[in-house]
């Protein structure tokens, strides 16, 4: 992730701050680190803990910071209801790899693929 685009993601959650007594808490990075950990290799939220010393609380509100912001970053142009030049685009891409009328994904149901990835 570039630091442009983290920046527009990140908020004051994010920002490290003192305690009352004046001591650093966790930093942007930590709380990142944990939320990539569950979102990209499903760390469940307890085990950050381990690696980035950071709490199972910490860590879920953290993620639901972190996608919170990315919606509200990017709703607008990429989480939306296609529109018609979207339409028209899926439908040709589709028909570009053979399958003409074709709108959104197979899913693999039909096809055998050896190591086809499964969520």
């Amino acid at each position: 992730m570039g630091r442009s685009l983290f920046l527009c993601i990140v908020d004051n959650y994010f920002v490290q701050r003192k305690d009352i007594v004046g001591k650093l808490g966790l930093s942007a990075l930590q709380k990142i680190t944990a939320v990539f950990q569950m979102l990209v290799y499903g760390v469940p939220a307890d085990a950050t803990d381990e690696y980035i010393k950071i709490a199972k609380s910490t860590s879920i509100e953290s993620l639901k910071r972190f996608c919170r912001d990315v919606v509200e970053v990017f709703a607008e142009q990429y989480l939306r209801s296609p529109n018609a030049t979207d339409f028209a685009r899926l439908v040709r891409i589709g028909k570009d790899h053979g399958f003409p009328g074709m709108l959104g994904s197979l899913d693999c149901m039909h096809w055998k693929w050896k190591n086809c990835p499964m969520a």
